[in-house]
């Protein structure tokens, strides 16, 4: 293969003085491509940093797989527990209790979601990383709290609340609450609503209003006894070894329980709120990647005057004997030099943007985001992608200009030289 078009393509590079405009277009064109590349490859780790953080913080009071049954309770069968935990990629299995309840305190009363799980520190639930005060094992015992203000005391199972919440009712470690049953007890004076008393032993912070507001966490036999389960539970939570093996895991505990259980991955649980996210992040995606258009247009400009300004050259290397393919390379390769160049210098530029966010963050007001500086997640193969779509438009860019001065006439281009 003859090396002459990338060397005359390199020789274009260097303007000459009477063509300084030409070359202050292709240093235009190269900035353009640089700014694009720095701008996608910066908002594309910005926004898998918000992704996965989001994804982090369900998946803490969320299980990796979720097996339920089609009413508000599972068939009672102590072996699908045992079952599942025997399973490949299975690393935690379960059972759990959840209902709807009012909590109220001396001050307030709120909505909450009452959860009933096994008081062991290993269980699916991930209360290590977010308990702010007590443990969850203080939930498998009983703790004396005061009466009234006479001092008598009196013994009360424990329950774990969200921080928002235990604000809402104004409420701290080692005060009394009363979970109250939306189901009635008959009586002889009429219905009246079924209340159990619990202390405050723990308070959570998920980082998320949704959970730290509504999430109240008791032993699952408290829960089965408040509301009324005997035996049952509400279903089975799983946690995997893998994350990314979640969706397999689940197809191979739906062919170990059968079809009496529902089996559903996180993936299938919070399908529509990454299905938002999937889609915000390619919508910024493809209008970023406009910024690397307009800079392939810049190219196109560049390319076409470099084309009307070498015309006698390019005659009299035809005269030469040089081809159409050849011609047309020159071009190529010097559009191509120009991308190559500005899509390196916007991956060097992104790759050190994000690298200073990460170290040093960026504030985020705290009643707007869920997370005090902005997350980044910096993946090679995200890069890689915005290399080749920026070298790609780059070279549909030098196409039209190559074919332009392929298709010169040596004879009309000399003809009134």
């Amino acid at each position: 293969m003859s090396r002459y078009p990338l060397f005359i393509g390199m020789r274009y590079l260097r303007a000459k003085r009477r063509e300084g405009f030409i070359s202050l277009i292709t240093f235009i064109a190269t900035g353009g491509v640089a700014i694009g590349v720095m701008t996608l490859n910066v908002v594309l780790a910005v926004m898998t940093g918000f992704e996965e953080d989001l994804r982090d913080r369900i998946l803490a009071f969320t299980p990796h797989v979720l097996v339920t049954g089609y009413g508000t309770s599972m068939p009672d069968d102590p072996a699908v527990v045992p079952r599942l935990r025997a399973l490949p990629g299975v690393v935690v299995a379960e059972p759990y209790v959840q209902g709807q309840a009012m909590l109220a305190s001396a001050a307030n009363i709120a909505g909450v979601m009452a959860r009933g799980v096994p008081p062991s520190g290993g269980g699916v639930i991930d209360f290590a990383r977010h308990l702010r005060a007590g443990s969850i094992d203080d939930l498998a015992t009983q703790h004396e709290v005061r009466r009234d203000a006479s001092g008598a005391t009196v013994t009360l199972p424990g329950i774990i609340l969200g921080k928002e919440l235990a604000r809402q009712l104004d409420v701290q470690p080692g005060d009394p609450v009363s979970l109250v049953s939306p189901v009635t007890i008959p009586t002889v004076i009429g219905p009246v609503p079924k209340v159990k008393r619990f202390a405050v032993v723990g308070l959570f912070d998920a980082g998320m209003i949704e959970y730290d507001s509504s999430l109240a966490y008791l032993s699952l036999a408290d829960a089965q006894r408040f509301f009324d389960l005997g035996d049952a539970v509400s279903g089975i939570e799983v946690r995997t070894g893998d994350l990314g093996h979640a969706d397999a895991t689940a197809v191979a505990i739906a062919s170990a329980v059968g079809f009496a259980y529902q089996v559903r991955s996180w993936k299938q649980i919070n399908y529509n709120l990454f299905s938002a996210i999937l889609l915000e992040k390619t919508v910024y995606f493809v209008v970023l990647l406009l910024i690397v258009l307009v800079a392939g247009f810049n190219i196109v400009a560049t390319l076409v005057m470099v084309v009307m300004e070498k015309h006698k050259d390019i005659a009299v290397l035809k005269s030469m004997g040089a081809t159409r393919a050849a011609i047309a390379q020159i071009f190529i390769y010097k559009g191509l030099v120009i991308g190559g160049v500005g899509t390196a210098i916007g991956s060097a530029a992104g790759l050190a943007l994000c690298e200073l966010l990460r170290r040093y963050g960026v504030p985020l007001p705290k009643d707007v985001f869920y997370v005090s500086t902005v997350p980044v997640k910096i993946y090679p193969e995200y890069f890689a992608l915005v290399v080749g779509v920026s070298l790609a438009i780059c070279l549909i860019a030098t196409l039209y200009p190559a074919r332009q001065a392929s298709r010169l006439v040596p004879v009309e281009a000399i003809r009134y030289d």
